[in-house]
């Protein structure tokens, strides 16, 4: 079947402008981090980046290494582009990064020039893409000179390779000094990609200030604490969880499930349900709350679960008292 995206796909879709740029991104972007590999069904993959284009989700978020194996989410994701998303491609932003280990040697892995710019030229082919929109170096290098970094996306841009660059996982004080050298480099920084969710809010200690008052965006990731934040652990452990699948790539251990967290779980899911939204829909709420976040990615292994998940737009302010709560429950 030949696909034909939904005429009304932009009716529902809230998008917010991107720190101080003229890019707006949709208030959900999806990633590929899980259930796009190798290892996983090419159907269920399309299906899921079909529903979310027809629902107004324009981001689609990559890196070098998701799949697994390390690369294939991209393929997969070239193969879905080339047969159903070709017409599309000024409607959509695609990102990817490159900072983890990719390949055998000493230039497969980190923060060099060497690296990024074979990465990003790799990560093009897979993807049948002239250019992405946003790259981000994935994780600081603490043996490579933030300059080299820094200067090797704003190399990668003039190079026509991509629009926008962006950094992921960089604490404030890296931040600002990557933010600063991009600045005068030329080549702002876009964007930040950092892990936040009610159960882990670091970001919230001096990162978000600073983003804010750069004027660079906010993406975060694993807003479900890699779905802790859902009622899929209200019970326990089921059999086709993330924790139980051993999946590898960054998948969630069971040892990460206590039984404190699991009665914050229930809590949380208590207050939710009182705001007539589901734990997971309202974990995505609380997330884009504050306006300097730009978008919140969410990962899906089910096309329902896209659906489920834009249900959070539809309800994200909170009272002072459901906040109070909320930071109460967390301790």
């Amino acid at each position: 079947m030949v696909y034909t995206a939904a005429t009304d796909r932009y009716q529902n879709m809230q998008f917010r402008k991107c720190g101080n740029s003229g890019l707006k991104l949709p208030l959900v972007s999806l990633g590929l981090w899980h259930n796009f590999g190798g290892i996983d069904v090419f159907e269920n993959a399309r299906n899921i980046l079909r529903l979310a284009f027809d629902k107004g989700i324009t981001h689609f978020d990559l890196a070098n290494n998701y799949g697994p194996p390390p690369g294939s989410a991209e393929e997969t994701f070239g193969s879905i582009f080339q047969k159903d998303f070709k017409p599309y491609r000024d409607e959509l932003i695609i990102s990817t990064k490159a900072g983890w280990g990719m390949w055998p040697g000493p230039y497969g892995d980190l923060g060099s020039k060497k690296y990024l710019v074979a990465s990003l030229d790799q990560s093009l082919k897979r993807m049948g893409l002239e250019y992405v929109d946003i790259f981000y170096h994935h994780r600081p290098d603490p043996d490579t000179p933030l300059e080299e970094t820094m200067g090797a996306l704003d190399l990668i841009v003039r190079q026509g390779k991509a629009l926008y660059v962006g950094i992921s996982s960089y604490h404030p004080a890296e931040a600002a000094k990557a933010i600063a050298i991009l600045k005068e480099l030329g080549t702002p920084c876009l964007i930040h990609q950092p892990k936040y969710s009610m159960f882990d809010r670091w970001i919230e200690n001096g990162l978000l200030d600073l983003l804010g008052n750069e004027g660079v965006g906010c993406i975060p990731f694993s807003p479900l604490a890699q779905g802790l934040l859902t009622n899929k652990y209200l019970h326990g452990i089921p059999q086709d969880s993330r924790a139980a699948s051993h999946r590898g790539n960054g998948a969630m251990d069971e040892d990460a499930i206590t039984n404190e967290k699991i009665e914050k779980v229930k809590k949380l899911n208590a207050l939710a349900e009182q705001r007539g939204q589901s734990l997971a829909q309202m974990a995505l709420a609380w997330v884009i709350k504050d306006p300097r976040v730009t978008s919140v990615l969410i990962g899906v292994s089910k096309p329902g679960q896209v659906t489920d998940s834009l249900q959070c737009i539809n309800n994200y302010a909170f009272s002072n008292d459901e906040l109070n709560l909320i930071n109460q429950i967390l301790g």
